[in-house]
């Protein structure tokens, strides 16, 4: 039995997932998880168990003055810089392995980044075979801008207004509480497995960088990214178009002949 402990978001653990894939293969599908769990059940096929970081249980991972249980092996996935919680955690397991979750400085994908990692602890990397299913539906999603710049719902209900025109199925997902103009139609879902099972069905998924794009992606869609602040060559969903808006402004029009470009036709 080890323990695997990733405390990033839905974004985080997908960019991650092909090297949670080739640690459970080279350990055997035997590690528990402590996280974020609503973010970590989607991914449940790859553990025994699931269970929140925030537990008084796993207290003991970051604190000296707690004592804690050994064990065998502890994958931690994330960032410490310092260092303080691999000292931590390699007094309670007999075996650690760290992966630094995304570069800094770096001009490199995070998924190639983080399998990168894996030779010195000599497991051979995989990586997550997703089947793309574009379909002709376009899925657009819109949600509040916190600390990165994000195209506003309004941007991308005219990019609705320019597909439906073209009579191509548009449907707008919102994140939960997002105002929008009056008479604007849209779905909201409040958890993680109702959303997989409404991307199964495939088709184009248009929003901002979220970590929506890159759990749609995992779910078999093709995103269509914005980014403003992020760099897409770091930061992109493993499949699916980009379109760079540092410094340009997109336009309605523009977006929505990117989308067309993208349907299966």
């Amino acid at each position: 039995m080890g323990l695997l402990v990733h405390m990033g978001g839905l974004g985080d653990v997908c960019l991650s997932e092909s090297t949670i894939l080739s640690i459970t293969r080279h350990l055997g599908g035997t590690l528990q998880a402590v996280g974020n769990r609503p973010v970590l059940e989607p991914f449940r096929e790859y553990f025994t168990t699931i269970e929140s970081i925030d537990g008084r249980k796993w207290a003991s991972l970051f604190s000296n003055g707690l004592s804690a249980p050994r064990l065998p092996r502890v994958v931690f996935i994330g960032k410490d810089r310092s260092g303080a919680f691999r000292r931590r955690i390699a007094g309670l397991a007999s075996e650690t392995v760290f992966i630094d979750m995304y570069p800094e400085g770096q001009v490199v994908h995070v998924e190639d980044y983080q399998l990168g990692q894996l030779a010195a602890y000599e497991i051979s990397p995989v990586r997550k075979a997703i089947r793309v299913k574009r379909g002709r539906r376009v899925v657009i999603y819109a949600e509040r801008a916190y600390k990165k710049r994000k195209w506003p719902a309004e941007s991308l209900l005219e990019v609705r207004e320019q597909l439906q025109a073209r009579g191509i199925e548009t449907v707008l997902v919102v994140q939960p509480g997002l105002s929008l103009p009056e008479g604007a139609a849209a779905r909201v879902f409040e958890g993680l497995s109702d959303i997989a099972d409404f991307f199964s069905s495939g088709g184009i998924f248009l929003s901002n960088d979220s970590g929506m794009a890159h759990f749609a992606g995992r779910c078999g869609m093709y995103p269509v990214t914005l980014f403003f602040d992020a760099d897409p060559d770091v930061w992109r969903p493993s499949a699916g178009k980009v379109l760079r808006c540092s410094g340009v402004e997109p336009d309605a029009e523009g977006v929505a002949l990117l989308v067309v470009s993208a349907l299966d036709l």
